[in-house]
């Protein structure tokens, strides 16, 4: 299997996993997990570039740089990437700070339209 597939796979995987957490309630898990799907999916467009990175920030940074600005992309993914991180970062690390499970649901809405996105242009 390519990297790049593995990548986008995982992506799914992450977005099986988000909504499962969800479902049981976990919203902040499941946020980091929508996060996490955008993040693998921005991986996999860079990649595609010939492009790697090792910082989440690197990733967010490059994808902005790659893929908004030049509007290969709608840049609402990018939009989407940094305020999801945002998110991931209250579910895994926020303390007195909650993911209500509506913002989560939302992410792993803003996953999924990703991955279409990812099938159609990468696979």
């Amino acid at each position: 299997m390519t990297e790049l597939k593995f990548l986008v796979e995982k992506a799914q995987d992450s977005i099986t996993a988000a909504e499962t957490l969800l479902q049981k309630p976990f919203p902040g898990f499941a946020a980091s997990r929508a996060y996490y799907a955008m993040f693998y999916l921005a991986q996999a467009f860079l990649l595609n570039k010939g492009l790697t990175f090792s910082s989440h920030a690197a990733v967010i940074a490059a994808f902005g740089k790659e893929y908004a600005k030049t509007k290969l992309l709608d840049p609402k993914f990018h939009k989407y990437l940094i305020l999801s991180q945002s998110e991931r970062n209250v579910g895994d690390y926020g303390i007195g700070e909650s993911v209500y499970q509506e913002d989560a649901a939302k992410l792993i809405t803003w996953a999924k339209e990703f991955l279409e996105v990812a099938k159609e242009h990468l696979l």
